[in-house]
């Protein structure tokens, strides 16, 4: 990802610079041309930091941590780790026999969020026999908001890395942009050798396209990830609110047996 731009600048340099016919003195000049290219040796690891200087660690270890996030929140971020139809239908089921000790330990073996929201109210509800129904939906509701706080925290490194990374980019074009009139300012590239003037700039500027080589595939898959998560955080309060629906009528149902007895 970072070198992607440095490859295909040293491909298209790579197709016009030398025909199949040349003669000798056209490839003695081709040869000097791809030695004088900035991005001539950038399609390696080791070009890539010669050319970007020491800005080009963050900036791999950047790229390796996107696609990273990349591969595991497309794995993670689904539907069965946040709300799966088999996990309602039984809780469904349970809940509806009042077996409530036979639901927490679903749920403890499920590693979903409905799962977890659902352990925590029942754990409570177990816990305080003589809570009422608005004391459990609270505790529901609290581990719901904390359970889509996580889920939305998680992503949100992809979506750091997004804004990181060009900011490291700008960084390292900074940086070599300060060298380069260093060695104006030195006399390095005095009389016309100008050559060497746009060499130390594209090199410069080299950090600044590798960051956002890698900010923008970051950004946009972050903003693909948001959507899905917001989805699915819909569909765990809506499980959520069915659950606690059936919970309600369980309560209710208990209440008029007390009242039945008492009578």
């Amino acid at each position: 990802m970072v070198v992607a731009l440095s490859w295909m600048t040293t491909g298209a340099t790579a197709q016009t610079a030398v025909p199949v016919t040349a003669t000798p003195t056209a490839q003695i000049a081709g040869a000097t041309a791809a030695e004088e290219n900035p991005f001539a040796n950038a399609m390696t690891i080791d070009g890539f930091v010669k050319r970007t200087g020491v800005m080009a660690y963050p900036l791999m270890i950047l790229s390796m941590i996107t696609a990273f996030l990349i591969v595991l929140f497309t794995f993670t971020v689904r539907q069965g780790a946040v709300v799966s139809d088999a996990f309602m239908n039984s809780a469904d089921a349970l809940i509806r026999k009042q077996d409530y000790l036979g639901l927490l330990a679903v749920c403890n073996r499920r590693n979903e969020c409905i799962a977890r929201i659902t352990a925590k109210t029942l754990d409570f509800a177990t816990r305080n026999p003589t809570a009422s129904y608005e004391e459990v939906k609270e505790v529901t509701e609290a581990e719901g908001n904390r359970q889509s706080s996580l889920l939305l925290a998680r992503i949100a490194y992809l979506g750091d890395v997004g804004a990181v990374a060009p900011m490291l980019g700008l960084l390292g074009t900074t940086l070599g942009m300060m060298s380069t009139f260093h060695a104006i300012s030195s006399t390095q590239y005095g009389g016309s050798n100008q050559l060497g003037l746009a060499q130390g700039v594209s090199e410069a500027l080299l950090c600044t396209a590798s960051g956002l080589v890698i900010g923008i595939p970051a950004l946009i898959f972050y903003s693909i990830f948001r959507g899905k998560v917001n989805r699915l955080i819909s569909e765990m309060e809506a499980a959520t609110t069915h659950l606690m629906a059936l919970l309600s009528v369980q309560y209710k149902r208990a209440a008029r047996a007390v009242s039945t007895r008492g009578e």
